[in-house]
């Protein structure tokens, strides 16, 4: 909470205690009505720059499309404490391929090397695979039902479906699929120990190895098959291209099918709805998107020139952290924003991100949103939570918001 004393904010913390799974921590609101460019502590930064928190959508929108704010992690602040403690805290520069956490022209560079796989064209293209996939896990939760319930929704259905999705369009077969799930995924954790990224980094890294060197044996018909037979990237390029998708694919989705389906088996108006209207499919998904906004540690950048945002002068070398979760529920543009409401407008939501830096597999997470939700409400019309809300574990303390566990549960179908 940002207070004032002789008329300078005292520097918020990152908000981050929350009263209801669906919402962002309350205090968001009250900084988004009376400080929406506010003063934020780092815990620590790279050098001696200050930290901003912005919480409305219009002034959210303005920084993440200014290229006077770099998004180059060696620059960049930690508005949460590291993982393990550190004596000091400097960041390593992205390594070659590492396109997520550049700035132009290198990141340009390599994203259009990617670009034609994620675009809606050719996410399209896959739309026969993702329907397949989750006909398979949809099958797969069925027989684990027959013999006990409750029925794990993150395990048996959300978690698997997207990685398997991810691991196709790359071209990851399922020796490697299975180690990184499990090394990746320590990683999105807040708190790990040296000993335990050391470790994930040292399989992850040696396992994109191997596979990059299958790729140049054998490129097949995939995206990293592609890459390695072009010969515009080297292999270092090519793992570090691999890493960033699939660290980012892994996560995400799955934690949107999850809390997504938590919300609406919660809100029985709203999923009775996306029954009558299934029209409404795509539109839920972007609802759902705004609505629960998993990045809830926000987009950060770091200020490359002295900028004034909102009346606020930022400094260079200033951290700015932009509050996703809270931007999306910034009432100036979504009217009743703490609402969920599958038929409002939803048009310039941030669950992606914005400008050069907005999330390349957008639409393939859309796509797989939008055949996920239908199939499993249509294959288990009955779904229901089997465990009160309140003892649904919550992924407060990991990168991306989510559930741990969806304990589900339904009446078999005659």
């Amino acid at each position: 909470m940002t207070e004032t004393t002789d008329d300078h904010p005292t520097p918020a913390t990152l908000p981050v205690e929350r009263t209801c799974p669906f919402d962002p921590p309350p205090a968001y609101a009250e900084l988004r009505e009376t400080c929406p460019v506010s003063p934020l502590q780092l815990t620590v930064g790279p050098g001696d720059g200050g930290g901003w928190l912005v919480t409305r959508l219009a002034a959210a929108r303005a920084v993440l499309s200014d290229r006077r704010f770099s998004h180059r992690n060696e620059l960049i602040g930690l508005p949460i404490p590291p993982p393990f403690p550190l004596t000091e805290y400097q960041p390593p520069a992205a390594g070659p391929g590492a396109f997520i956490k550049m700035d132009q022209p290198d990141h340009s560079h390599y994203r259009r090397l990617i670009t034609r796989r994620f675009t809606m064209r050719g996410v399209a293209e896959l739309t026969p695979m993702i329907t397949r996939l989750t006909t398979e896990h949809l099958d797969a939760m069925a027989r684990t039902a027959r013999d006990e319930r409750p029925v794990d929704l993150v395990a048996t259905f959300a978690e698997p479906l997207p990685v398997r999705v991810m691991c196709e369009m790359l071209g990851v077969p399922d020796h490697v699929r299975e180690p990184l799930s499990e090394h990746l995924a320590l990683l999105s954790r807040m708190t790990y120990t040296v000993e335990e990224l050391i470790e994930s980094c040292t399989v992850i890294g040696e396992a994109l190895q191997k596979l990059v060197a299958e790729k140049h044996a054998a490129p097949g018909d995939d995206l990293l098959g592609d890459l390695a037979a072009g010969g515009k990237v080297t292999d270092e390029e090519l793992v570090n291209i691999a890493w960033a998708l699939l660290g980012g694919g892994f996560d995400t989705t799955a934690n949107m099918l999850a809390l997504g389906t938590f919300a609406l088996l919660e809100h029985p108006d709203q999923l009775a709805l996306l029954r009558e209207r299934p029209e409404l499919a795509d539109n839920a998904v972007e609802e759902l998107l705004r609505y629960l906004t998993i990045s809830h540690l926000g987009a950060s950048r770091a200020a490359l020139e002295d900028v004034d945002l909102d009346g606020s002068a930022v400094r260079a070398g200033d951290t700015v952290v932009v509050s996703l979760p809270a931007a999306n529920r910034d009432p100036e543009h979504f009217p009743d924003a703490d609402r969920l409401d599958l038929t409002r407008s939803t048009q310039g939501h941030l669950a992606f991100g914005h400008g050069e830096h907005q999330c390349i597999g957008q639409h393939l997470a859309r796509s797989i949103l939008r055949v996920a939700y239908p199939a499993l409400f249509a294959r288990f019309p009955s779904l229901r939570l089997a465990v009160p809300a309140e003892e649904v574990p919550l992924r407060t303390d990991m990168l991306h918001y989510g559930v741990h566990a969806l304990p589900v549960t339904w009446d078999d179908e005659a």
